[in-house]
């Protein structure tokens, strides 16, 4: 099979040639640079270090080709971009000086090369009429779709690979908090509802005039469509189900909804941590795939319990451990992982190989290597 028809027959629930693999072409699906650089290294390739959205201060690579083959991903990545503003404002900032996005939210250097999402514009911002006098970013700045018609295409024809589109939008609940701060806006959720939930609208109705957009450039060309909010810790949600359903699960279902009424993509969702409480409300509005099945965060550890109750509703994706075993295994620890979750989540399609989330700084290139090969051979 090619990448695309192996992961259209997985997403079908259907068992392709070997299971499918996704590594590099998104920030939840992709490496890190440092890990990246080393991984190049031990193949012996060269070439430029470039950065996925030509971000560096997120920190993640964006492959070559050459390394996207080795590795076998069976998944390319179609991206927007920052308006030229941010860039030419970025670029000519001092260097490590906070690099601020289009929406105003910035990140700051902790040590050399690691950059954290510590800048709140909104954080004091509890009323109404500081929603409407916030300066909104343009979503109709032409420079960040401008390539995205011709590229979808280009993969399109090709035909060798599935298409994902990846427009960098935090959603609404992770950029409520990029605009606030998590603790604030979770104190507003419960202490100022009306305040949370017009911001949060606002949010949408911002991601949903980028997204469309978006999908307008992309045309029938995309297979699966990127989206998400982080809504789980490490052992439980970051909000009870109960605030979820009453204010940002609508807010997720009029967004899905528009998605689902503009293509025929499939829609990826991404959510860290344990959120097994909520995957029967993600089936409900519509998603399709979920990732990236935080396999060491609490009831999401249970792959066979995830498979037997909502196996046929859900494609998974993810699930090899980046908390322990992908950083400190050995690459025949790591090979075992890659069994282990194959033998749970692999049976009857449905299931999508990649690491829990982007492969980080300190997973050494033998155990990359050793996930990939490990596909290669016992995915079938």
């Amino acid at each position: 099979m090619t990448g695309r028809e192996r992961v259209l027959a997985a997403i079908a629930h259907e068992e392709p040639d070997r299971v499918p693999l996704l590594i590099g072409p998104t920030n939840a699906t992709g490496i890190k640079m440092k890990a990246y650089r080393e991984l190049k290294a031990a193949l012996g390739f060269e070439g430029e270090d470039r950065y996925i959205y030509d971000w560096p201060e997120l920190g993640t690579a964006l492959p070559d080709e050459a390394v996207m083959l080795r590795l076998g991903s069976d998944v390319r990545a179609v991206l927007d971009r920052f308006p030229a503003a941010v860039y030419d404002r970025a670029r000519s900032r001092p260097p490590h000086d906070p690099f601020f996005d289009d929406w105003g939210t910035g990140s700051t250097e902790i040590e050399s090369g690691h950059w954290y999402p510590g800048i709140h514009p909104m954080a004091d911002a509890t009323r109404l009429a500081d929603i409407d006098a916030y300066p909104w970013p343009d979503m109709s700045d032409p420079s960040r779709v401008a390539h995205v018609s011709a590229q979808t295409a280009g993969l399109a024809a090709a035909g060798e690979y599935a298409v994902m589109g990846c427009p960098w939008l935090l959603f609404p609940f992770e950029r409520a908090h990029a605009l606030q701060g998590l603790d604030r806006f979770l104190e507003n959720m419960l202490v100022e509802p009306e305040f949370a939930s017009a911001l949060l609208w606002k949010i949408e109705a911002l991601c949903k005039d980028l997204m469309g957009r978006f999908l307008d450039e992309a045309g029938p060309g995309l297979d699966i469509i990127k989206i998400g909010d982080d809504l789980g810790s490490q052992d439980n949600l970051l909000i009870s189900p109960k605030l979820y359903r009453e204010i940002l699960k609508p807010v997720h279902a009029d967004l899905i909804a528009f998605i689902k009424s503009k293509t025929k993509a499939k829609v990826f969702f991404h959510s860290d941590g344990d959120i097994f409480d909520l995957i029967p409300d993600f089936i409900e509005i519509g998603v399709d795939i979920l990732n990236p099945i935080q396999s060491g965060a609490g009831r999401m550890s249970d792959l066979a319990r995830l498979k037997k109750t909502y196996g046929a509703d859900l494609t998974f994706c993810g699930a090899i451990d980046t908390q322990r075993i992908l950083p400190y295994g050995s690459p025949a620890e790591v090979r075992a992982e890659v069994r282990r979750v194959i033998d749970l989540l692999g049976p009857g399609g449905g299931y999508l190989l990649a690491a829990v989330h982007t492969v980080m700084d300190e997973v050494p290139a033998a155990n990359i290597l050793a996930m990939v090969d490990a596909v290669r051979e016992l995915g079938a």
